[in-house]
């Protein structure tokens, strides 16, 4: 739950760098950072807030240099401590390094262990860091780049796209499965951007070339991409829960656009479970294209029963309950005159914890509304996340203990439905086993102690070919 950016270019990156964590905002609010290399110095500045709050143009000025990466931060590993902001930058044996990770390993405590044996002191609890051991690690003792790339990889399970910073030299790397998006980009006038979705590159006037491949590592030029495959999967396990919520709306990952998948799912939903209703509404903004999808097949009007407000946060990604309760009425406000005497069809992306959908509802019902029917564009969420999104527990999912019907009237709504797994996977346009669907079955792509596996038969290729990278 996290974005990140690198860009290598003919020019000063570091407002490039800016615009395109702006644009990766929704991925991540507590923390962001930028590390640059200019002439054998790395300049770095991080800190607390959202992007337009740790950066100043002063600051911007002062990170000089035409290489450079940055990330956004949510915490889910590591917890949040002022050591855990990213981007890490290390020292060692003459070399610079600078890194930055979207994702989350499931042998972090293992690996820490290990490399602690071998003398290795840790400075954060982050799991990045544990990447960033590997690599030196593997540096120190002789190997080149494309050999420490290919070892890590071997080394670390889990979800992972990575971005590093190597003497002004930039690399990317993506985990087998592609669980995490990362794509890359080119700019007219020379030079590229890897980041963790297509609007980072749409920021800043980039053209979005591919995404970076399931198991691919590569190394960034302004002028050329050396690209190399190091590890295979027999299938894809794309983060079903980027199309669901967590991307923005005008992303296109893994070649699929994030708003066709949202309003496909609403439209099928319409299908499977239609309400009789004056208005469809949107929990606004990730319901919204939903919305309109439900709104086309069942024909009812589509209204805007709410109205966010645009200076808040989402209050899925925030670090506690009582957070995510207080900003629910400070987020959202009724328009009166579309929802008075009305039955309204509320569309929303997910039910994770019930708290938020119950105080929507409770909103909506205060401002007169006769009926809320809640509609969902996902299946029920039962299973925890191990992979990088923040419902870690199955005692935190309200429909890990409860049934739909139970669901329903906790959160008094007057109905309750879910599109079906089968929906949700033609809406995205990929066959499930391209897809990790952890959280709505309790299957995982890959081992994690105490849970059932549907193994994705990750293989490496020749660890060492093409050393050029």
């Amino acid at each position: 739950m996290c974005g990140i950016a690198g860009i290598v270019a003919n020019f000063e990156v570091s407002g490039s760098l800016y615009w395109a964590l702006y644009a990766l905002q929704h991925r991540g609010q507590e923390s962001g950072g930028i590390s640059t290399y200019d002439n054998g110095t790395v300049h770095k500045y991080k800190g607390y807030g959202l992007v337009s709050e740790v950066f100043t143009s002063d600051i911007l000025q002062s990170l000089s240099g035409k290489t450079g990466l940055g990330h956004v931060r949510y915490p889910t590993t590591g917890g949040s401590k002022p050591e855990n902001i990213q981007p890490f930058n290390f020292l060692f044996r003459g070399h610079s390094l600078s890194i930055v990770h979207n994702g989350n390993l499931v042998n972090t405590n293992d690996l820490r262990y290990e490399y602690e044996g071998r003398g290795h002191i840790f400075s954060t609890t982050s799991d990045t860091e544990v990447i960033a051991a590997i690599l030196a690690n593997e540096l120190i003792h002789g190997h080149t780049v494309g050999e420490a790339i290919s070892f890590c990889m071997r080394s670390i399970r889990g979800s992972y796209a990575v971005i590093f910073m190597l003497d002004g030299v930039l690399y990317a790397f993506r985990d087998p499965l592609g669980i995490k998006p990362l794509c890359l980009g080119e700019f007219e006038d020379g030079g590229h951007i890897v980041a963790s979705e297509s609007v980072a590159l749409d920021a800043v006037g980039a053209k979005l070339l591919r995404d970076v491949a399931p198991g691919e590592s590569i190394r960034l030029k302004a002028d050329k991409v050396y690209p190399r495959q190091i590890m295979t999967a027999k299938s894809p396990a794309h983060c079903v829960f980027e199309y669901i919520y967590f991307a923005r709306a005008d992303s296109v990952i893994d070649g699929i656009s994030v708003y066709d998948v949202r309003q496909k799912t609403g439209f099928l939903l319409a299908k499977e479970a239609p309400a009789g209703a004056d208005i469809v509404s949107p929990v606004p903004d990730s319901g919204t294209a939903a919305a309109t999808g439900y709104a086309a097949a069942s024909g009812i009007p589509f209204r805007e029963a709410l109205i966010k407000n645009r200076y808040t946060g989402r209050t899925f990604i925030m670090p506690t309950q009582a957070k995510r309760e207080m900003a629910v009425r400070m987020k959202l406000n009724p328009v009166r005159g579309h929802i008075t005497g009305k039955s309204v069809v509320l569309v929303d992306d997910s039910i994770v914890r019930g708290t938020t959908s119950r105080r929507i509802i409770a909103l909506v019902r205060e401002f007169g509304a006769k009926e809320v029917h809640l509609r969902v564009a996902s299946p029920p969420i039962i299973a925890p996340c191990y992979l990088g999104t923040d419902f870690p527990t199955r005692e935190e999912l309200i429909s890990n203990h409860k049934s739909v019907a139970e669901v329903r009237e906790a959160i008094e709504a007057t109905s309750l439905a879910h599109i079906s797994l089968e929906g949700l996977v033609e809406a995205i346009g990929v066959p499930c086993s391209h897809l990790c669907t952890g959280c709505l079955t309790g299957k995982y792509p890959l081992a994690i102690d105490g849970e059932e596996e549907e193994s994705h038969g990750i293989e490496m290729i020749d660890p060492y070919k093409n050393p050029e990278l």
